[in-house]
């Protein structure tokens, strides 16, 4: 394992499942930061994982869905998108057959599925994330 005696960015993975009735999976955010805003479920990646596998398990520990094969959308990088430190995010995306049942877990307060056209405030940029996503997947 090497050590560096500069600053790296941290790399987290989320999660899009967009429903037939075009309504996204969020989770209710338990921790800070933005604690009590809905975001993408997601997280940081482990050392040994590959970024799909991370972002299956993120996926499952926060929402208990468990998903097979997830796209990968984007990367996003924004300097100041984590209040806590530089994250860059990697956005996977699936298109689910019905709005399946989540339950909340691990650090998620809640998981429920919002229509795209009807979000509440989010956290970090994750609006803008699905703007984009509306745009050039949904289009």
């Amino acid at each position: 394992m090497f050590t560096y005696s500069y600053p790296r960015p941290a790399v987290t993975v989320d999660a899009i499942l967009v429903s037939p009735q075009n309504s996204v999976l969020l989770i209710e955010r338990g921790r800070e930061p933005f604690k009590g805003k809905w975001a993408l479920p997601g997280g940081f990646i482990d050392m040994d994982e590959e970024l799909e596998t991370a972002c299956q398990r993120e996926l499952e520990e926060e929402t208990g869905l468990k998903m097979g094969e997830l796209k990968q959308f984007r990367a996003y990088g924004g300097v100041n998108r984590d209040p806590r430190h530089r994250t860059i995010s990697v956005l996977f995306y699936a298109f689910t057959e019905d709005e399946l049942a989540a339950c909340a877990g691990d650090d998620a307060a809640n998981a429920r599925w919002f229509p795209l056209n009807q979000l509440p405030e989010l956290a970090f940029d994750h609006r803008q994330i699905l703007e984009e996503f509306k745009a050039g997947v949904l289009k």
